[in-house]
């Protein structure tokens, strides 16, 4: 497999594995020819399946993992456990025979093997959670999404940094503009955490377009390209806002079949619906990325479908491609992180 793009795939992870997973992988196979797949599970379960999809099969190498990482395990349970389907999977990316680990199983054990076998990246205290969500007009990025429940001024900071590199690569944007998600706009408004961290992002020397604090019904209107916040309040506002998107599509339909000149009109909005349901849609957006690691590690939606999970690894791929781990290490060379922790100590006499 050395001569093809590889990515490891935990086919064990997620609510409805390995079903989904193969499926996933089909459509992915389909998209991107050219990329193989090592997969890691129960090989009682996993064959059967592949044995369904001949050219899928011809592509991927199965390697039997004797145990699985459930989604009620602590991370403190599973994380020196070398012989579950996830941490097999990403030791592979360690190893250097795959580029890449998708997996749909718990969040917090796959964090936590990730960080303990790929290393974070030399100036980065703590990686991150990130993915790449929708606004009104295009697309912007957000993190921390549940990496980090507690998070201090100089984690802040380093996330909008991290931010700040995703957006420029993944999204094109030449100077994005970044801002920390916060309960109100106002200076004096949030935890001291939060105030300290605008106050590094302005007067260092990180050379970031700030645009100050974002307030939750900002995230859909594009006030900012990257939007930072600790894990606990990122992942609450992910949730709501796929929540929000599902009650909208579910709201519409019902509005639509309770009218009856709406249902007459309805062969004439096709198309709007099809891009409604397009912009909406959040298997769309599934693959986030674990950040600041020596190693790509990409976290699918547990629950997602076979289109949800041929997403997250095409996101992969993608970065793969794009050798998106070596782009941030190359990015950071350049800026001095010490000198955050030395400013906020500097700040607080």
């Amino acid at each position: 497999m050395s001569d093809n793009l590889v990515i490891a795939i935990d086919a064990m992870g997620g609510d409805n594995s390995p079903r989904v997973v193969i499926e996933g992988l089909v459509e992915a196979s389909h998209k991107n020819p050219d990329v193989r797949f090592l997969l890691f599970g129960d090989e009682s379960k996993v064959k059967p399946l592949l044995n369904k999809y001949p050219r899928l099969k011809d592509k991927c190498e199965l390697r039997h993992s004797p145990e699985v990482v459930h989604n009620e395990d602590k991370p403190s349970q599973v994380i020196r456990n070398r012989n579950t389907s996830m941490a097999m999977a990403i030791d592979a990316v360690r190893r250097g025979e795959a580029k890449a680990i998708v997996s749909a199983g718990n969040t917090g054990a796959l964090m936590a093997i990730s960080k303990l076998s790929l290393k974070t990246i030399q100036k980065i205290h703590r990686p991150a959670i990130v993915s790449i969500m929708p606004h009104i007009n295009g697309r912007y990025v957000m993190l921390d999404l549940g990496a980090n429940t507690e998070c201090d001024a100089i984690n802040l900071a380093e996330f909008a940094l991290m931010g700040n590199i995703v957006a420029k690569h993944a999204l094109g944007i030449e100077r994005p503009r970044v801002g920390l998600l916060n309960i109100g706009s106002e200076d004096m408004k949030g935890k001291d955490e939060i105030k300290q961290a605008a106050q590094i992002i302005k007067n260092s020397h990180m050379n970031i377009d700030f645009v100050g604090f974002v307030e939750p019904h900002d995230l859909p209107n594009g006030k900012a390209d990257v939007v930072v916040s600790d894990g606990f309040t990122g992942n609450i506002a992910l949730k709501s806002i796929e929540g929000t998107a599902k009650l909208i599509m579910t709201m519409i339909k019902k509005s639509v079949k309770s009218s009856l000149l709406a249902l007459l009109a309805l062969p004439l909005l096709v198309g709007v619906k099809v891009k409604l349901k397009k912009r909406m849609d959040p298997r769309l957006y599934n693959g986030a990325m674990f950040i600041g690691l020596n190693g790509l590690s990409v976290k699918s939606h547990g629950g997602t479908d076979a289109v949800g999970y041929a997403v997250a690894v095409g996101n992969a791929i993608k970065l793969v491609r794009q050798d998106f781990v070596a782009t941030i290490r190359d990015e950071l060379e350049h800026v001095d992180l010490d000198e955050l922790s030395q400013e906020i100590i500097y700040d607080a006499y």
